[in-house]
C-alpha cells in the first residue's frame, strides 16, 4: 500500500511526503488584510508538510468572511504575504493559498458592504463580526450580469498569489461560502443560467475554476469540495449526480488536485474518488468534529485511492507533525480557546516533540 511518507510529483512540485496541512481560519492578519511577521513563522514552522493550503484568503473585499482575515486584491497584501512564501520556501516547503469568497456568509460591520449571494436568503446562524457574533445578514442576490465578475475575482486573486510567490492556489469550493451555495439547492433559488437543474448549479463553479486555471494554470489551481456538507445552513439535492457532474465538467481543466472533506458517506466519497481522473487530497475525517485525523484515517483513505491526505488540528498543535506520525510520537492536542482570539499563544506556541536526554 501507499505509504504516507513516499514522495509525490504534483504538477512542477515534487512533494517529500503525501501530508497535506489544511485550511484553517486563525483571524492573526493586520488591518486591512495584511500578512504578518508572525504568520510567517506560523507557516514556516510547518514547512515539512508535503504541501501547506493556506488559512482562506479573501479575493476581494466582499467576499470577505471573517474579521482578521487576510486578502489578495490590493498591492500591499501582495507584498506582506512575500515574507510568508519566502519563509516557508526557505524551510524548504510548497504553499497553496485558499481563495475563499465568503457570499451570504458576512455582515456589514465587518466589510461595510451587503453580503451578496445566488439568491436573497441568508445563512443559518451567527456569523462573526468585529464586535462578536451577529446573526447573518440577508444577502443581496446577484444579477446575471455579475456572476461572471464574482468567478473572475478568484482569478484576479490567483495571480497575484502567484505574484506573492505562492506555488499555487486551491479554490474554496466546501463549506457553505460562495462556491458552495451555488451547487446548494436551498442557498440558490435562481431561475437562470445559473440555478435549478445540476447543469446550471455547477455553472458558477466551473466559470470561476475555469478562469483561474487561464489566469495561473491548471497545474497552480486546486479545489476544496464537501458533498453534502450543511454548514451554515446549505442543503444540497443529488449529491452523488451533483459532484460528478461537476468533477466531470472539472476533468478536461487539468488541475492539480480536488480536495475532499468526509461530508458524505463513505460510498458516495469513493464513487467520486473514481469519477475525478487526477490527484485527489482526502481529508478523512468530518469537519470541526470531535475526532481529528490520524494516521489510521491516512492510511484508510491511500487504501482507498487517495492520493494525499490532509490534517487540520494535528497541524495547528503539532507543527512538526510528519516526524510525530513517522515515528508513532504522541500528539499534542489542540487549545480551541486560542482559534481565534488572536496573538501568538496558540499560534506559535506549540512546541515540537521533546525527546528526552
Amino acid at each position: 500500500m501507499t505509504s504516507l511518507f513516499t514522495s509525490y510529483q504534483l504538477g512542477g512540485l515534487t512533494l517529500p511526503n503525501r501530508m497535506v496541512m489544511a485550511p484553517m481560519t486563525r483571524a492573526r492578519a493586520a488591518a486591512g488584510g495584511l500578512a504578518t511577521p508572525s504568520m510567517a513563522t506560523y507557516y514556516a514552522q510547518r514547512a515539512t508538510a508535503g504541501l501547506i493550503v493556506s488559512e482562506g484568503v479573501q479575493p476581494s473585499l466582499i467576499g470577505q468572511s471573517n474579521p482578521g482575515t487576510p486578502g489578495l486584491f490590493t498591492d500591499e497584501q501582495v507584498e506582506a504575504w512575500r515574507p510568508v512564501t519566502a519563509a516557508v520556501h526557505a524551510n524548504g516547503g510548497r504553499i497553496f493559498a485558499q481563495l475563499m469568497h465568503g457570499g451570504r456568509v458576512s455582515h456589514p460591520d465587518t466589510t461595510g458592504l451587503q453580503p451578496v449571494g445566488p439568491s436573497a436568503v441568508p445563512a443559518v446562524g451567527d456569523v462573526f463580526t468585529p464586535t462578536g457574533p451577529q446573526p447573518a445578514p440577508m444577502p443581496r442576490a446577484l444579477s446575471t450580469t455579475e456572476v461572471p465578475e464574482h468567478a473572475r475575482s478568484y482569478a484576479r486573486a490567483a495571480q497575484r498569489a502567484v505574484e506573492a510567490d505562492f506555488d499555487g492556489v486551491e479554490l474554496h469550493g466546501a463549506n457553505g461560502y460562495l462556491i458552495s451555495q451555488f451547487l446548494s439547492s436551498n442557498a440558490n433559488l435562481r431561475t437562470d443560467r445559473y440555478g435549478g437543474p445540476i447543469a446550471n448549479r455547477i455553472r458558477f463553479v466551473v466559470e470561476a475554476v475555469a478562469a483561474t486555471v487561464e489566469a495561473v494554470g491548471g497545474e497552480r489551481t486546486g479545489i476544496r469540495l464537501s458533498p453534502g456538507g450543511t454548514f451554515w445552513g446549505v442543503e444540497e439535492s443529488e449529491v452523488r449526480d451533483l459532484y460528478t457532474a461537476l468533477l466531470t465538467e472539472l476533468a478536461p481543466l487539468g488541475l492539480a488536485y480536488v480536495h475532499l472533506e468526509a461530508t458524505a458517506e463513505e460510498a458516495t466519497l469513493v464513487a467520486l474518488r473514481r469519477a475525478w481522473p487526477g490527484t485527489l487530497v482526502m481529508n478523512p475525517v468530518f469537519p470541526m468534529g470531535a475526532k481529528q485525523t490520524g494516521r489510521d484515517d491516512a492510511d484508510h483513505w491511500l487504501g482507498l485511492g487517495a492520493d494525499l491526505i490532509s490534517f487540520g488540528r494535528a497541524f495547528l498543535a503539532n507543527p512538526d507533525l510528519v516526524e510525530r506520525l513517522r515515528g508513532g510520537l504522541p500528539l499534542t492536542p489542540v487549545d480551541e480557546a486560542t482559534y481565534f482570539q488572536g496573538g501568538d499563544t496558540g499560534f506559535l506556541t506549540y512546541p515540537a516533540h521533546q525527546y528526552a536526554a
